[in-house]
């Protein structure tokens, strides 16, 4: 089983790769992002819980993520893999996550991280904003705090996956192909 985790700032192009990783691998793409903004929309009582968060910039509490992912992730029992975009945010999710694996008699077999600068993620998620509407896109104080938090909260991840020999960072610049092409090729190196 192909399990990845798909990692990055926001902005850094995580949901664009997802798609053609799935496409490629047949995995199924557990989105944070988009399972929050689905509760949302729906203004299921975890979807107010998650906007309440999210307007902030802040990040949900693990607890609340972790149980409305392995929720998501129980929907796909015949799965050839999943790719965790936007999860795990922290250590404590990742170690989560590695016991609802083990749970499911399978494991992370990469963390893709998708490193890309500062001034590359503000311009994307601007010009995201103004496609999508999105509001936490519009607003460069918001886009600021999600960018902080990430470094401070959702970066240091990365060395659970570290000591486990199982990150790669990509150089997420560049045309979506390559970065494309780049990812396959640490896949197919984990496989």
């Amino acid at each position: 089983m192909l399990n990845l985790v798909l990692f990055g700032p926001p902005g850094s192009g995580k949901g664009t790769q997802a798609e053609k990783l799935v496409q490629k691998y047949g995995l199924v793409h557990l989105s944070t992002g988009d399972i929050f903004r689905a509760n949302i929309k729906g203004e299921t009582d975890l979807g107010k819980l998650a906007k309440s968060y999210i307007d902030k910039g802040q990040l949900v509490p693990d607890e609340v993520t972790i149980d409305m992912l392995q929720s998501e992730a129980d929907k796909h029992a015949d799965a050839k893999g999943f790719i965790f975009d936007g999860f795990p945010r922290t250590t404590f999710q990742a170690e989560a996550l590695d016991k609802y694996m083990t749970s499911r008699n399978t494991a992370i077999s990469v963390m893709l991280a998708l490193d890309v600068n500062e001034e590359e993620l503000k311009r994307r998620l601007l010009e995201r904003g103004k496609l999508s509407g999105r509001p936490d896109d519009q607003n460069p104080d918001v886009i600021q705090n999600r960018i902080d938090v990430y470094n401070r909260e959702t970066a240091p991840a990365k060395e659970f996956y570290t000591q486990q020999n199982k990150y790669c960072g990509v150089n997420g610049v560049g045309a979506i192909e390559d970065i494309f092409n780049a990812l396959c090729a640490e896949i197919e190196a984990a496989k």
